[in-house]
This record gives structure tokens, sequence and C-alpha cells, in this order.
């Protein structure tokens, strides 16, 4: 089998990671713009780091065979500094255009603040104008009451939802989200996300159309194995090799190619 790992932050992971994730069947991973775990002091500092996930993450990728994508955003939880989330905006539009990037993301909310919904409504806006592909980080606290508002800023703006992915979804959010024309996103991450098991009974219950699967693996405790798991959970519990791939495959691969800058060969 091979895999799609849709949201991965690889910046803070090993390259040990990469060998384990190759040998696992990962063929192509995407890296949504992260925060830091601190506050930036710069706008300027987005520049550096933009350009490491662009040219550097992917040279590491492309030594095990993996093909690496990016997603540029000013990501949630650096949305509350207005100067800083302003002055970044002017700069956003450049990077979206280049080689590696497929989508604008993450974006969204964080603490579900007026600021946030500001700067989440202006890069939905930019990405729609660009018709590029959207991810859009779901809150941790207040999760239903978050994804619920999310929905309908998307669908106040009128941004193409087809070319969104709603990510982070759980058993509370996911009949919402898939309500919607959006791609619904289930992160397998210990502890604080699903593990395995609840995720595939998502899927038992909700269907595998429009489903993606991550591991949005960074410097938490994390996985970057969670979607191969993910295929033998589902295996485990009867889902076909034909349904394992189209979730942890053929869905991701759907969804991204609507960005021209994605050429992942099947």
């Amino acid at each position: 089998m091979k895999f799609i790992d849709p949201h991965i932050h690889m910046y803070s992971r090993t390259t040990d990671d990469y060998e384990k994730m190759a040998l696992a069947g990962i063929r192509t991973v995407i890296e949504p713009s992260f925060w830091l775990g601190q506050e930036r002091t710069s706008s300027e500092t987005l520049k550096d780091y933009w350009e490491y996930i662009i040219s550097f993450e992917k040279k590491r990728a492309a030594e095990f065979g993996i093909e690496h994508y990016c997603a540029i955003a000013i990501n949630p939880k650096e949305a509350n500094n207005k100067e800083f989330a302003e002055n970044s905006l002017q700069i956003l539009g450049d990077y979206l255009q280049r080689e590696s990037v497929v989508a604008l993301g993450e974006i969204g909310f964080d603490l579900i603040s007026k600021q946030e919904e500001e700067i989440f409504r202006k890069q939905l806006l930019l990405a729609d104008d660009l018709e590029i592909p959207i991810i859009v980080h779901t809150p941790h606290i207040n999760k239903f009451e978050g994804t619920k508002k999310t929905l309908e800023i998307i669908k106040e703006t009128k941004v193409e939802q087809s070319r969104i992915i709603v990510d982070h979804n759980n058993e509370d959010t996911i009949e919402l989200s898939l309500s919607y024309d959006v791609y619904s996103g289930i992160t397998v991450y210990p502890n604080t996300k699903l593990s395995p098991f609840r995720a595939v009974n998502i899927m038992k219950k909700f269907g595998t159309d429009r489903i993606l699967i991550n591991s949005s693996a960074d410097w938490g405790i994390s996985d970057p194995l969670s979607v191969p798991k993910t295929a033998l959970e589902m295996e485990s519990h009867g889902f076909s090799l034909k349904e394992i791939q189209k979730v942890l495959f053929s869905n991701p691969n759907s969804f991204f190619k609507q960005s021209k800058n994605y050429k992942f060969n099947e």
C-alpha cells in the first residue's frame, strides 16, 4: 500500500522519521505552516521559516523518495498579534506562488477571537482569489463551537468549499463538517486528538467519502506513522484494501490535484 500524509510538520521531525515513513509506504507529505511554540519577534522571521519548508524540507524528503509539498499561511496561534498578522499578510501572496506550495494553511481559530476571525476571513478570500486549496485548523478548546463558526464563515464568504479541508475533526464535529461540501480531516495523534481505533469508528459510521487521515506530527508527543497505523486498524475492522487506499491515498491525492503545483505521479 502507498500513503499520503496530508498534514505533518516535518520541520520538527528528524531525518530518521523520513526513513521510517518511506519504509512504511508514505510517498507524499504536505506540511502546513506551523507556530514555533512561542511568540515570533517579527513577521520577517516568517520569511526564513517559509523558505525552510519550501526548499530545505523538500530536499530532506527527496533523499528517501518522499515528495514534499507545503502550505503557507498565518497560523491561528499567531493571528492574535494584530501588527504581526497584518505585516505578514503583506508578504504572504508572493510565497503562495512558489513552486512547492500547494495550499494556503493552516488557518482558522485558536481562541475564537475577533482578531482571529478577521485574519481568517482575509486569508480565505486571498486563497479563493488565487484558486488554491485551503487547510483549515479547528480549535482544541470549544471544538464544536469553533468548527460551527468556521463552517458558517466559509459559507458566508462563498469560498469554493471543495477546495477546503476542515481539519482535526472528532466524533462531535464530523457530522457537521460532512454536511458541507468541504473535505473533512481526521487527525490521529496521541493524547490530544484521536487514536486509530476512534478514527476507524468514525469511518464505520460515516463512510469514507471526502475524509482524509493525517498525523499532524510535530514536536509534541506525536507519531509520523499514524497514517499507515490507521491502515492496519482499518484492515482489522474489515475495510477492503480499496477502501483503505481511497482514504489514505486517493482522497488526499484528489484534493491536492486542485493545485497547479501538485504534480505527484500515481
